[in-house]
């Protein structure tokens, strides 16, 4: 059966293998050369200073191209749902080729778990290999920037996108199942699968472990820190937070010392047009941050200490491979009572 299993997945295994040499062969590439762009850099400071400033431009320089590639590496559990997991047992309905095999002293069900196995594991080893070489080409630029939080790069490093892979094969494969028809069967993968994705990373991820909180004052230096103030109405809203070695998962709106939200009005007030040109304390905001410093006002900030990195990684990682199985296990159900 395993054999069985293997002679019809051999075709697409050597596409994937192809895919797979023609992405890691450029990660490879792209890492040397990352590595090579930070010796450059770094012949060209004389002092610790010096050399914080030109690992800052150097990581500035290389976001956008390792952005680009993790925006690519994070399609790659969609297709490998596509394109492995719903044509395997929806082209053996179509096809009928089943039958053969439920003829003859196989049973469904161990049908079902050999197939799933033997992908499996070609996915599990694809994604590994990717992800492997995606997260040594890049370390150099993880390292100097410091944000390994950062949704796409998350997504792409290490354990997680093995997970994905896992996942997105298994639900290929079951949607398969039920559906019966591998072009439906694959188009729905894509879109739950790229759901998942989204889901996971907003909505889920920033509470796998309670967040540690704290106050911080808003005072002119640190408002003029921020990326922005307020958005489309007045809504004393801040932009741009950080915390030192952290991921900012949430920041509350302006408030005073009393506790309460900041009246947009006076928030309105500070930021109307041409504040932030007037004459002030200086910095990004002008005089719009010295109006805001002079209410005493804070706001309350949840963060993730980048020292979780690697339990979030597994929890993550974990919540996956459950849903796989729950998956998997939904199909092997369905299979036993099918006529």
């Amino acid at each position: 059966m395993i054999w069985l299993s293997w002679r019809q997945f051999r075709t697409s295994a050597l596409a994937g293998l192809i895919a797979l040499v023609a992405a890691v062969v450029p990660l490879l590439l792209l890492g040397v050369r990352l590595r090579q762009s930070r010796r450059a850099y770094l012949a060209t400071c004389a002092d610790a200073a010096g050399c914080a400033d030109a690992l800052r431009q150097y990581a500035a320089e290389h976001m956008n191209t390792l952005l680009f590639v993790d925006a690519g590496v994070l399609l790659v559990p969609a297709l490998i749902g596509m394109f492995w997991g719903a044509p395997l047992i929806a082209r053996e309905f179509e096809a009928g080729t089943h039958r053969l095999v439920w003829s003859q002293s196989i049973r469904r069900r161990r049908w079902l778990t050999v197939k799933l196995l033997v992908v499996a594991s070609a996915v599990v080893v694809t994604a590994g290999l990717l992800t492997l070489a995606l997260t040594w080409a890049a370390s150099p630029v993880d390292t100097a920037a410091g944000d390994r939080f950062t949704t796409i790069v998350f997504g792409a490093r290490n354990l997680v996108p093995i997970a994905y892979a896992v996942f997105a094969f298994a639900v290929g494969a079951v949607l398969g199942l039920l559906v019966r028809r591998t072009v439906p069967a694959m188009a729905l993968t894509g879109l739950l699968v790229i759901v998942t994705q989204f889901v996971l990373a907003n909505g889920v991820r920033p509470h796998l472990m309670p967040p540690m909180t704290e106050s911080r004052a808003m005072t002119v230096s640190a408002i003029n820190e921020l990326r922005g103030l307020g958005g489309l109405t007045n809504r004393p809203s801040v932009r741009g937070l950080s915390v030192p070695d952290a991921w900012v998962t949430s920041v509350t709106d302006l408030r005073t010392p009393d506790g309460r939200t900041l009246d947009p009005g006076v928030f309105g007030d500070c930021i109307a047009p041409g504040k932030a040109d007037a004459v002030g304390s200086g910095g990004t905001f002008g005089a719009a941050a010295d109006c805001l410093a002079a209410h005493n006002l804070h706001v309350d900030v949840a963060y993730q200490p980048n020292r979780r990195y690697w339990p979030f990684q597994l929890l993550e990682s974990l919540l996956l491979l459950g849903l796989a199985a729950l998956t998997a296990a939904v199909g092997w159900w369905r299979i036993g009572r099918r006529a």
